[in-house]
């Protein structure tokens, strides 16, 4: 198994765990990661995986397909869980790409589909405003936000 393939796995395996800082530990300090509701640089993505770790009581996560080379990678993954916000159930499904540097994750981008994901997590706006660009800069803003409040509360620099 190419050394790639088994940091995916030792991500994935510690997102089941809700292992926040062993999912950090996969980054390389120059990372970046991008979905749907975030566009984030080094510490905050940590943060981030520390924030949805911590408030998923729920998270139930499997993946597969992971397949890694010297310069990319990949893997599908799911995620069952209740949205904080508005206490809804929600199973994404996302495709994530990668690139690495020096042995670790340096561009991290996970793919799902937004009007799916809103439809669930925010009900009858998302099923009416899902696709629009509007609702997708609202959810950034407010996961923006929510990183911000998260990250100070916890004295946590960016």
């Amino acid at each position: 198994m190419h050394p790639h393939e088994e940091l995916l796995h030792r991500f994935y395996q510690a997102f089941q765990r809700r292992d926040y800082a062993a999912m950090a530990a996969c980054y390389h300090p120059e990372a970046t990661f991008e979905d749907a509701a975030f566009q984030l640089r080094g510490p905050e993505i940590g943060a981030m995986w520390r924030m949805l770790c911590e408030r998923g009581k729920d998270l139930a996560l499997t993946y597969d397909h992971i397949r890694a080379d010297d310069a990319q990678g990949q893997a599908v993954w799911d995620a069952r869980y209740t949205f904080s916000q508005t206490r809804r159930h929600v199973h994404n499904h996302v495709a994530a790409h990668f690139t690495f540097k020096d042995g670790k994750i340096l561009r991290h981008h996970d793919q799902f589909n937004f009007w799916r994901w809103s439809r669930q997590a925010l009900g009858p706006v998302g099923w009416v405003l899902g696709w629009s660009g509007f609702l997708r800069q609202k959810v950034q803003a407010s996961a923006r936000q929510g990183l911000a409040q998260f990250m100070a509360q916890r004295g946590i620099s960016g």
